[in-house]
């Protein structure tokens, strides 16, 4: 049985990807992990109801190295291995360049991007010594179109973009498989805020004319993460209901 971490995964898209894999038999085992242990409470539950699944979880915040270090190792020695680890994590600080502090822009790279580099590092020495595994990093169509008033967010996933094909470049030879999925706009946690104003907006330029649900997002990871994408590594997956056409 494939074991499995997600950053991020208390709520939202990331407790959305941990059901996904474990429903869908990707990974059996999995290790849920955020900010603060008790936070993935309710996750664990949910996966610990799902039949022959396996679930624990950690503290981790992916913006201290030592904390990742630390969690990372845990992570692997509770179920013996790590065959996939599903970079989620992120923060949004909205506004716009001119007015924006640099406390906001330094808080979401420090997630978002410097997050997943110190999560994929150390996972990846684990899965190149067992010369198979699966990263999947979570970006979005604002790292490849850009977004008034999300300078700081556009440029950690468009960042998270560029590693992710650096690192697939590096670790193919190992076997190892590195890939992102681009949700567009997604119904969530972090979208319902929004003034409606800009909800309408966005969902004009959406062809399908419908927002996305965290399930959609949940199913393109679980694709990247399993067999059946073994020879997909370096590619960007974009859930977007056609609101950008690269």
């Amino acid at each position: 049985m494939k074991s499995a971490l997600v950053t991020g995964s208390a709520r939202g898209i990331g407790r959305a990807i941990c059901e996904e894999l474990a429903r869908s038999g990707v990974a059996r085992r999995i290790v849920v992990c955020d900010v603060k242990k008790e936070w993935c409470d309710e996750t664990l539950a949910a996966l610990r109801a799902i039949d022959g699944v396996e679930a624990e979880s950690l503290a981790m915040d992916v913006s201290d190295e030592a904390s990742v270090v630390s969690a990372v190792a845990e992570a692997a020695k509770i179920f013996g291995s790590l065959d996939i680890v599903v970079n989620n994590a992120g923060i949004t600080r909205d506004g716009l360049l001119a007015r924006m502090t640099a406390e906001n822009w330094d808080a979401v790279l420090d997630v978002n991007l410097r997050g997943a580099f110190l999560v994929t590092r150390e996972a990846s020495k684990l899965m190149m010594r067992a010369r198979s595994g699966s990263i999947v990093n979570i970006a979005s169509v604002v790292g490849l179109m850009g977004n008034a008033g999300q300078a700081n967010y556009s440029a950690s996933k468009g960042g998270l973009i560029a590693l992710t094909k650096t690192v697939a470049r590096e670790l193919g030879s190992r076997g190892v498989r590195v890939n992102a999925v681009a949700p567009g706009f997604i119904n969530s946690k972090m979208t319902e805020n929004l003034p409606d104003a800009v909800k309408q907006q966005m969902l004009s330029i959406v062809p399908l004319r419908k927002f996305g649900e965290v399930q959609d997002v949940a199913k393109a990871v679980a694709f990247l993460a399993s067999d059946n994408a073994a020879y997909v590594t370096g590619q960007v997956l974009s859930v977007n209901g056609g609101m950008l056409m690269p």
